[in-house]
């Protein structure tokens, strides 16, 4: 299997309380034989989840349809059917029922090659389904990077209390203009943003304290933006009752990792007198992932 072309799609949901949505969700992927989830992360206070769907490749399948793409699809389609994003409220932001899918080359895949998936994804969406659709990383013709996407789309934004996003899509004029799909965003159903990149990391730090401020002050030191570490993306986010998180993108894990981020958080919130957890990943590492894919496909 390792000799293999396989490439993994990461498909984050905004809902984690609806069982019944989330079965139909992952059951649409059981349709489809070459294609397993292989890690699910729900995450009840962000009303999110968090998939991630493996499939084998050929070069067949990547000039026409490939069970990646069309399971993914098929997961899009069920979430549409089945979460209203007008009713969805969580402390972590969000910019549609289906958030994000970024695709990632696994085995011998090309990063071209899992772009190539991506932009085919976002055209079926925008077609079939008159969601509309942004592309980044290597599935953009320009390479803009995700959270330049997000920013000019308001995804950082809280529209409520200043900690939480809650009700549908405010998007209904665009800024930007979508690569597939309508000009505007239905409120029930807001928009989708899918890209292609080499493998990204999410790591989240969790803070002993309801201090949004002191946390997002440290949240901006750890970040590259704010001067802090190279390569991580990192936002503070309320959590649950007495815990905020500092949630952190790490763009290269092989280069700046988990270990280091953690150091940074726990020496930043020492000086605002705040307490700090042991970070955890919310999905597994490459390795892991074919290693899970290979004993599926084996069972």
């Amino acid at each position: 299997m390792l000799n293999k072309m396989l490439a993994c799609g990461k498909v984050y949901i905004s809902e984690s309380r609806n069982r019944a949505a989330l079965e139909s969700i992952e059951h649409a992927v059981k349709l489809f034989s070459e294609a397993a989830i292989v890690n699910t992360f729900v995450d009840v206070p962000y009303n999110r989840v968090g998939y991630t769907v493996v499939s084998r490749l050929t070069p067949k399948s990547l000039q026409d349809s490939c069970p990646l793409k069309d399971a993914t699809f098929a997961m899009v389609k069920a979430a549409l059917d089945s979460i209203n994003f007008e009713l969805h409220s969580g402390t972590h932001p969000r910019l549609g029922v289906v958030d994000h899918i970024c695709f990632h080359p696994l085995a011998h895949t090309s990063l071209d090659q899992a772009a190539a998936i991506a932009k085919s994804l976002a055209t079926d969406i925008g077609s079939k389904l008159k969601v509309p659709t942004f592309l980044y990383g290597a599935a953009s013709e320009s390479g803009r990077l995700l959270d330049s996407v997000r920013r000019e789309l308001g995804y950082f934004k809280p529209n409520s209390g200043g900690i939480e996003w809650s009700g549908g899509s405010k998007l209904v004029s665009l800024p930007l203009k979508p690569d597939s799909g309508p000009i505007q965003a239905s409120p029930g159903k807001g928009v989708i943003l899918i890209g292609a990149t080499h493998w990204v990391a999410n790591y989240n730090v969790p803070v002993f304290s309801n201090d949004i401020a002191a946390v997002r002050r440290i949240a901006k030191q750890v970040s590259e933006r704010g001067g802090g570490l190279p390569l991580v993306q990192a936002m503070g986010l309320v959590h649950h009752d007495g815990v905020t998180e500092v949630a952190c993108n790490l763009l290269e894990p092989s280069k700046v990792g988990g270990d280091r981020v953690q150091i940074e958080v726990e020496r930043l919130a020492k000086e605002e007198g705040l307490g700090v957890g042991k970070g955890y990943f919310t999905d597994l590492s490459p390795d892991k992932i074919i290693e899970s894919y290979v004993k599926l496909c084996s069972s």
